[in-house]
């Protein structure tokens, strides 16, 4: 896991040609320029599904990661092109779109993905469950971090 968070620390440029309004989100999930990969995740969902309702909740301060890392998300996107689709063929669609960050900066990846209809019917966020890693016990994850990003 620490090569993949040394990786994080890289330079990504986005570009921000979202098509539809951000009106429909929410005040707190607004794109934010200090979360670079959080905003990449968001830009690709929306340029890709145009979502009728779009979150992205950066979990990662639930695990033991480095204050300020961007390594553990919950998407929610509810969108047409789901319509019809196995839930499988669904999550395929999102991995896919994500698939550069999931294979460097982004370790976990929680996925909800609806139509509209389903949305309607269960208009829920589902929880992630507490963090059982075996660093959060290690006394000495702080330093491994430090040589990580050396």
């Amino acid at each position: 896991m620490l090569p993949s968070v040394s990786r994080c620390t890289r330079h990504i440029t986005v570009s921000l040609s979202v098509t539809r309004s951000l009106a429909h989100f929410r005040p707190h999930m607004d794109p934010d320029p200090n979360r670079p990969i959080e905003r990449t995740i968001r830009t690709k969902l929306t340029d890709k599904f145009k979502p009728d309702h779009l979150e992205v909740h950066n979990e990662s301060y639930m695990h033991a990661v480095p204050p300020g890392s961007e390594t553990h998300f919950r998407v929610l996107v509810v969108s047409s092109q789901f319509a019809g689709l196995p839930l499988i063929q669904r999550h395929r669609l999102v991995n896919e779109v994500l698939k550069e960050e999931l294979s460097s900066c982004v370790h976990a990846l929680a996925i909800q993905a609806k139509a509209p209809e389903q949305w309607a019917m269960d208009p829920t966020l589902g929880k992630s469950p507490p963090c059982m890693g075996g660093s959060k016990g290690d006394p000495t994850v702080e330093e491994k971090f430090k040589a990580g990003r050396d």
